[in-house]
């Protein structure tokens, strides 16, 4: 079977570009910068790539000489990406490959968008079991960090893998699973994209169902002290915790059978943050008023209506507003504690920040560096608006969360090292172990990968 002269010439002008893109050594080649969603992180790479398809990838792969960072849609905070190597982007690589209705399971490019992934599942009779709060993530970047989102019975995204195709260093493909290469399916569950780059994702999948969604305010004591009652009879819970106030907004979901649509309200969250930033310009060097603002507002100036609808349209939001973010998973016993502790400091430092705390729990799971690896987890999180500083305000948090067996979000800000992080993973040295074997000369490592990870 001989190719026509027009697909000759597209694959040869294909591999061209990429060979262009991988040294960037053209005359007139102009460097493009990369920044991540907040603004927080950035680079000036040799080379921007997105291969058409693995043939592709695996050509570049084996060419590229120097660091290659696989970036998604740049929604992490913490500095996975930046190199001054090649960003390799998979945006190309995107949609469903196939769908088994026996197994209920659905296999994916590693590319896709989550926000993409809801209506094709649907239309095949399934769903995902749960989704996080944000679906800006692309479905390779969400399982590299074990994006997460709420209820006790339910795992990361990572948890509902079941198997995935990697592509190393030198362009080799393998095919995993928890039959199939199990150490390196464990290890590539969560990866922070430093063993290689993922290009299909098999996941476990549940028939499609409807979300009923309640929200209300009420003094975030009293939900810690109802939070047995609460994760006992629904599926899914979460609160955001306002700072220098004693309330919170609480959020249920749970599946229901009812026939009705009440969709979700158009527009992000511009107005509410808005309705906080005023208040903390205003009052917050006088806590009494402050708080007395903030309480009353919550429950008197903004609404929270119920939703009904297909689970993928309930589960995610519009975050229209930037931040910066620290997150740490605790024990889950540990959870309520630990945000009592973070409160109180709050209060008493006056720390300059407004965003809601976000308070939710997820359960554990098996992938070796996952945050939930072996243990059922609370994850809380501390954002700050992204056109104030983060670091002091997230330097008086983050000892708390140390105090508490706290694992930092692969994806989120953090401050610690391979020394402080070893002790935290039973399977540290296995992980390394399986990153030595597929990279041993650290093509897919950064300077905050090398920091993390311990590699020299």
């Amino acid at each position: 079977m001989h190719a026509s002269r027009r697909q000759l010439l597209q694959s040869v002008g294909a591999l061209g570009l990429l060979s262009l893109l991988g040294r960037g050594e053209a005359k007139g080649f102009r460097a493009m910068p990369w920044k991540n969603w907040s603004g927080a992180q950035s680079c000036l790479p040799a080379a921007r790539v997105a291969p058409a398809s693995e043939e592709q990838l695996a050509q570049f792969l084996r060419a590229a000489t120097g660091a290659v960072r696989p970036v998604g849609s740049g929604h992490s905070f913490s500095a996975l990406v930046p190199t001054d190597g090649s960003v390799l982007s998979l945006g190309n690589l995107r949609g469903m490959i196939t769908h088994d209705a026996k197994t209920l399971q659905s296999e994916w490019w590693a590319g896709t968008p989550m926000s993409q992934m809801g209506a094709p599942l649907k239309q095949a009779g399934l769903a995902l079991p749960n989704m996080a709060d944000i679906d800006y993530q692309t479905l390779a970047g969400a399982i590299a960090t074990s994006t997460h989102g709420t209820g006790p019975r339910f795992g990361s995204y990572s948890d509902q893998v079941v198997g995935l195709r990697l592509l190393t260093a030198n362009g080799d493909s393998i095919d995993c699973s928890a039959q199939q290469h199990p150490e390196i399916f464990d290890a590539a569950r969560c990866s922070l994209g430093a063993l290689g780059v993922i290009t299909r994702v098999r996941l476990q999948n549940r028939r499609a169902f409807k979300l009923h969604r309640r929200e209300w305010v009420q003094r975030f004591e009293e939900l810690l002290e109802d939070m047995p009652r609460l994760l006992r009879e629904h599926q899914h819970f979460e609160m955001n915790v306002l700072l220098h106030a004693d309330t919170a907004v609480a959020m249920t979901m749970d599946e229901t059978k009812d026939a009705r649509v009440i969709p979700k309200e158009p527009g992000g969250d511009v107005d509410k943050v808005a309705l906080l930033q005023r208040v903390h310009l205003e009052w917050k060097n006088s806590p009494r008023i402050y708080a007395g603002m903030i309480n009353f507002l919550v429950k008197h100036a903004v609404s929270f209506p119920e939703v009904i609808d297909d689970s993928y349209k309930v589960f995610a939001n519009v975050r229209d507003v930037r931040f910066n973010e620290m997150e740490y998973e605790v024990p889950a016993e540990a959870g309520p504690a630990c945000l009592r502790e973070i409160m109180a400091k709050v209060r008493k430092n006056k720390v300059d920040s407004f965003f809601p705390i976000e308070y939710r729990y997820v359960k554990r799971d098996s992938s070796m560096l996952s945050m939930f690896q072996g243990r059922d987890t609370c994850a809380i999180s501390f954002h700050q608006f992204y056109r104030m500083d983060y670091h002091n305000v997230f330097a008086q948090i983050e000892p708390i969360f140390w105090k508490y067996d706290g694992r930092p979000h692969w994806g989120k800000l953090h401050t610690l090292n391979a020394r402080l992080l070893a002790p935290l993973y039973p399977h540290w040295k296995d992980f390394l172990a399986v990153r030595e074997s597929l990279d041993p000369q650290g093509k897919f490592l950064n300077a905050h990968l090398r920091s993390v990870l311990g590699v020299a």
